[in-house]
């Protein structure tokens, strides 16, 4: 893998373009195993130095600036200061709504411009999608002026707070005599916790871009609780994070994640160890016993066991123990550089692990039964795990990031197919980035060498359950998909609203409407197949067919069984699919639009 070129599948470009579409995956697969998306060195450079200098760096030095404390390298005088933790949220929610955090970059489909974000949620006419349709004032898909005031006003109230000196707090000055910093001033908390609800009933992206479902609530514990109250409900908001995180990978879908991730890491360079994660390389690439056991070992019971250490401990040693093991494993996320980029994230996770759990231990009065009130211990676990349980059980009305499905493989996902020309027709839409094909020409690819690299992502869905069964769909259903121009959802969807991380219900249906409004897309010349995640009391995943010009055109299932059964590029044929409902005369629209 060269420093400023991408590797890309060792094969004549212009024949590989020409392969059916399972060949073409099997080749994309077989590279993946060793080198995995094969984005240049130089990016995860720019990842590095944008996590150290951009957001640590910076993030300590406006903090500790701005509190009265010594300059940042001075680590023993912040690291278990209040505010710098409280800041630290701040510094790290402004930069998600911006879109300078998670999804960003080449890693996430964005090469130029990198940034979405801003670029989109500041701009009127782009596109905007309500989470709920019964919610009033929400109606329409397009970003008015009001809806970028509310986005401007948010990033403001964002701003004052982190760049404004602590207050003294009375509950702050019993716990901690000496502390002289004081605590973020509560009142300047509201403005931007409210403000996140109303954006977030307007428009789930801008929500979901600056992870409301986790720093929400923080925002709100900052601004309602007493310090020591305040503090323990911190520990039980990244306890509900952790443990239902962990619950959510005992399915069937998990094991499949471990095996490409590794392989993508480039901190990982030992190829025969790669290829330990795969049954029986290059034949058969489900997961090997060694990546059942990276899942569900140091992956699922860790992430559930840890946690829950931290939570009850009573004696130093073992929470040292605790912590260093959650430290490590947001560290090893972040050593994978995962396609949804969460970088920062994970390194304010491995910061809140050491800040809330060692700063603050159970035995200096900092447990769970050292809350005020035991009934409000009751209340706030009973709210941090509603969204997660809902979301379990009914994942079609509940995000899988409020869900708290992170990195379980258990997604919601789509595949575009676009006819021969008909992905031109994007170029209709209001958006502030072109197609990813586009935008890697423009930054100084070969055309044919654009449109292999974004090919890479198809076959990243297919080393995943959920991709088996997708691209069964479309075999079933598009006798031509082989002519077709087919895509990764994700990657679609971040050209069109400046973010995704993973959830497909950020691509659905409403999507697919608000580009038709714009694009308008005849009959058959683009077919979305989206698929919803798994419940967690049933075995099979629901899927639709989407035309944009007619809506949704073909309902089925499958059984999650058959999908993680079945090797990527899916060489027996489609998996079984139970179609449950199509729409009368849906033959017709599966033909191009050049077609008799």
């Amino acid at each position: 893998m060269g420093f400023m070129a991408p590797n890309l599948p060792v094969v004549d470009h212009e024949e590989f373009v020409r392969l059916p579409l399972r060949d073409r995956i099997k080749i994309i697969v077989l590279k993946w195993v060793d080198y995995g998306y094969g984005v240049p060195r130089a990016i995860h450079v720019l990842y590095i130095v944008k996590l150290v200098v951009f957001y640590a760096v910076a993030g300590i030095a406006i903090a500790t600036a701005t509190s009265g404390l010594p300059a940042f390298w001075h680590v023993s005088e912040w690291w278990n200061q209040p505010i710098v933790y409280q800041k630290a949220i701040l510094w790290t929610v402004l930069l998600e709504a911006l879109g300078l955090g998670g999804s960003w970059g080449p890693l996430a489909g964005k090469t130029k411009p990198m940034t979405g974000g801003y670029r989109f949620w500041a701009r009127p006419n782009t596109i905007r999608l309500r989470p709920w349709r019964r919610v009033p004032f929400t109606a329409g898909n397009r970003r008015t002026w009001f809806d970028v005031a509310l986005y401007l006003a948010l990033l403001v109230s964002l701003v004052v707070p982190l760049l404004l000196s602590g207050v003294p707090s009375a509950s702050l000055a019993a716990a901690l005599p000496a502390n002289t910093s004081g605590l973020v001033n509560p009142a300047l908390l509201v403005g931007p916790a409210v403000l996140l609800v109303l954006i977030g009933l307007r428009d789930k992206t801008i929500f979901l871009a600056a992870r409301g479902e986790q720093y929400l609530p923080a925002l709100v514990f900052f601004a309602a609780l007493p310090f020591v109250d305040m503090i323990i409900a911190c520990k039980l908001l990244i306890f509900t994070v952790w443990f239902w995180a962990g619950v959510s990978k005992f399915g069937l879908h998990f094991t499949s994640v471990i095996p490409p991730m590794v392989s993508n890491s480039p901190s990982m360079p030992l190829k025969w160890l790669k290829r330990a994660h795969y049954r029986d390389h290059p034949d058969n690439l489900l997961p090997s016993h060694l990546a059942s056991f990276m899942a569900h070992g140091p992956g699922t019971v860790v992430e559930i066991i840890a946690p829950l250490t931290l939570l009850f401990s009573p004696w130093p040693w073992l929470t040292l123990v605790a912590v260093a093991i959650m430290v490590s494993f947001h560290l090893f996320i972040i050593s994978t550089f995962p396609l949804a980029v969460p970088v920062e994230w994970n390194a304010l996770f491995a910061y809140a692990v050491i800040f809330l759990f060692w700063g603050f231990p159970n035995w200096q009065g900092y447990a769970i039964w050292d809350m005020s009130s035991p009934w409000l211990t009751v209340v706030l676990l009973a709210a941090l795990c509603f969204f997660p349980v809902l979301g379990n059980f009914r994942p079609d009305l509940v995000s899988f990031l409020p869900a708290m499905r992170q990195y379980a493989g258990n997604w919601a996902s789509a595949t575009w197919a676009f006819a021969p020309g008909a992905e031109e027709k994007l170029n209709r839409v209001t958006r502030s980035a072109g197609n990813q094909v586009d935008q890697l020409i423009d930054f100084g690819y070969d055309p044919l060498v654009s449109e292999i690299f974004a090919q890479q992502t198809i076959g990243w869905r297919a080393m995943h359950s959920q991709g088996r069964g997708l691209y069964s769909v479309l075999l079933k259903n598009l006798p031509d998909i082989d002519s077709r121009s087919v895509r990764e959802g994700e990657v679609v969807c971040n050209t069109l609203i400046g973010f995704n991380f993973g959830d497909g219900h950020l691509h659905d249906e409403d999507l697919i409407a608000a580009v038709q409004d714009e694009a308008q897309f005849e009959p058959g010349e683009l077919i979305v197949v989206w698929v919803e995640s798994q419940p967690i009391h049933r075995r099979i995943q629901c899927y639709k067919v989407i035309d944009p010009a007619l809506g949704v055109i073909e309902r089925g299932t499958w059984n999650v069984e058959d999908a993680v059964a079945e090797q990527p590029w899916l060489p027996n044929g489609p998996i079984p699919l139970d179609v449950t409902w199509t729409r009368p005369m849906s033959p017709a629209p599966m033909r191009h639009a050049d077609q008799p």
